[in-house]
């Protein structure tokens, strides 16, 4: 099947780019000397998951449980649920899990910490344990210094659980447009994670890993010698938000492969159409669509199952039944609104994966 042949809407995969920005992130991470966790949030999909773990990740993360559990179930032997886990019945999957992969977790409680004790003994699983820190994202996390220590202290006591070290994730920076900006960001949450480090230390616990980082701000928290593990999710898509950051040198070292496959189904005006995806085919909560290749059409705006067009040149304005690539806004919500992403190259079908962790919001 060719592209043109694909019903909309579609979520779409260009693969050539896919494989070029896997590939691309370990090979730009401080000489090897730092890991690669790729943030599956951001595909839902074990089969891109795979691909990452063979081009040299470690693992993945989650934010959800359900979310690490089509991991898992799709063969993903090193998961890390990068949030908070609160809940008799998330716990007790979460460490029935932990009895068939590597599963990691975030506290940043002393009561989370006793219940994932409890959950993972009464499952015959060990948990591995990070405590999160505050680095600047102000939603979960301690504040740097003495609170982790306790943390830390309190997880090394129970046998079923691993003190596994430091999240120190800033999500506000990965959207700050300029480059000093991010890189200013990046280097005070590295610095509350080496201060943290040395406090845990002067207490004589290892603290082996630091994880944290993203897309916006790989680079810094790499080069910051504080980092072991980057979490990068959406570069494996980009998208218009990211679009919008400054990057160092030529640009961002990761191509847009993440597209919506839209018709236009209606040309009310001569200057305003419409499509066929709205909102219930892509994310509009980080701005709309931008239509690819084609700046002289703007994406206006969306409802359920419409997306309204504004031509600025009327005499290129695509006719009924033509066909457009839209380049999401957001790309995580906009996977979570698809059950298949179909991958494309040089105009030919090659795969459809199933978005398996779609709806996996527990």
């Amino acid at each position: 099947m060719t592209l043109s042949e694909v019903d909309t809407p579609a979520l779409i995969v260009e693969l050539d780019t896919l494989e070029h920005n896997i590939r691309r992130l370990p090979a730009s991470l401080a000489q090897g000397r730092v890991r690669v966790r790729p943030h599956a949030k951001s595909h839902k999909c074990p089969e891109i998951a795979h691909r990452q773990i063979a081009a040299g990740a470690v693992g993945v993360c989650c934010q959800k449980v359900s979310e690490a559990e089509a991991m898992v179930d799709g063969g993903i032997t090193d998961v890390f649920v990068s949030n908070e886990i609160v809940g008799a019945r998330k716990l007790q999957v979460l460490a029935k899990l932990a009895t068939r992969a590597r599963m990691s977790v975030c506290v940043d409680d002393a009561r989370n910490v006793s219940d994932l004790a409890t959950a993972a003994e009464r499952a015959g699983s060990t948990l591995t344990v990070f405590v999160e820190i505050d680095v600047g994202s102000k939603r979960c996390g301690v504040p740097p210094g003495p609170a982790v220590v306790e943390l830390a202290r309190q997880i090394k006591r129970s046998p079923h659980l691993r003190f596994g070290g430091l999240q120190a994730y800033h999500g506000p920076a990965q959207h700050m447009r300029g480059v000093a900006q991010r890189r200013a960001a990046s280097a005070a949450a590295a610095e509350s994670a080496r201060q943290t480090r040395m406090l845990l230390q002067d207490d004589g616990i290892e603290c082996a890993v630091i994880t944290g980082g993203g897309t916006g701000t790989f680079g810094f928290d790499a080069g910051s010698g504080v980092y072991d593990e980057i979490q990068a999710g959406s570069y494996v898509f980009m998208d218009a938000d990211y679009a919008r950051n400054e990057w160092p040198g030529d640009g961002p070292e990761f191509q847009q492969s993440l597209f919506v496959w839209t018709t236009v189904m209606s040309r009310p005006e001569r200057s305003l159409g419409s499509v066929d995806a709205g909102i219930k085919s892509l994310s509009n909560d980080s701005g709309p669509p931008l239509i690819y290749e084609r700046p002289d059409i703007e994406y206006v705006r969306g409802a359920d199952e419409h997306g309204v067009l504004r031509f600025k040149l009327e005499e290129r304005a695509p006719r009924v039944g033509e066909k457009l690539m839209l380049v999401p806004g957001h790309c995580d919500p906009t996977v979570n609104l698809h059950d298949w992403m179909v991958g494309v190259r040089k105009g030919i079908v090659e795969a459809v994966w199933p978005v398996a962790a779609r709806g996996a919001i527990h």
